[in-house]
């Protein structure tokens, strides 16, 4: 016998946040509009995030690629980037400071499940991406992760834990391996 029973799967304290029409509309939305947007209209689908309840801040560059899945709990401050392929999977919160870079492929994972759970619960707990921070391309950042201002991430990493500020972080799992540095415009 299986140990967990799907079938009597546990979502409680689940909400999608809006109206599941909504959710229909803006997955709809993300699947044209949006994703097949030319990649120079940063502001019409800033324009298109904004519409869903996404808090962005001046001049942020989203690639026509990127997936927002509930964009009303998503936050990214100004001047900030999201490569193509990046997924932004908010189940819980993520929130992004300004200046940060997400390059492409990465996974910003909000939420999972208890595996010790038999109705294997969906557990969620928010991300945040420190101001400055660099997420190099392909990494993975599981839920309740922060990362801190002005750190890097390296390529292909898999972050199970909070990463200090102004550090160079890799691996799977990732560590702090040494400071970034360079200079403060």
């Amino acid at each position: 016998m299986a140990f967990s029973r799907l079938e009597l799967w546990d979502d409680s304290g689940f909400t999608y946040g809006r109206p599941k029409f909504t959710v229909f509309l803006w997955f709809l939305v993300q699947d044209t509009l949006f994703r097949f947007s030319p990649i120079p209209c940063y502001g019409f689908r800033r324009w298109l995030l904004r519409r869903f309840g996404c808090k962005l801040g001046e001049d942020v560059i989203i690639r026509p690629r990127a997936r927002f899945h509930y964009p009303w709990r998503i936050e990214i401050g100004d001047f900030s980037s999201i490569g193509d392929d990046v997924w932004l999977y908010s189940i819980a919160p993520i929130k992004v400071g300004s200046h940060a870079v997400i390059s492409q492929k990465s996974f910003l994972c909000t939420a999972g499940h208890d595996y010790h759970d038999p109705y294997f619960k969906t557990v969620a707990k928010p991300i945040t991406v420190g101001e400055g921070a660099w997420i190099a391309a392909d990494v993975f950042i599981a839920p309740g992760v922060t990362i801190g201002d002005n750190a890097v991430v390296g390529a292909r990493s898999s972050v199970f834990k909070d990463m200090p500020a102004e550090m160079i972080c890799y691996g799977t799992p990732c560590q702090p391996r040494k400071p970034r540095q360079g200079s403060n415009l």
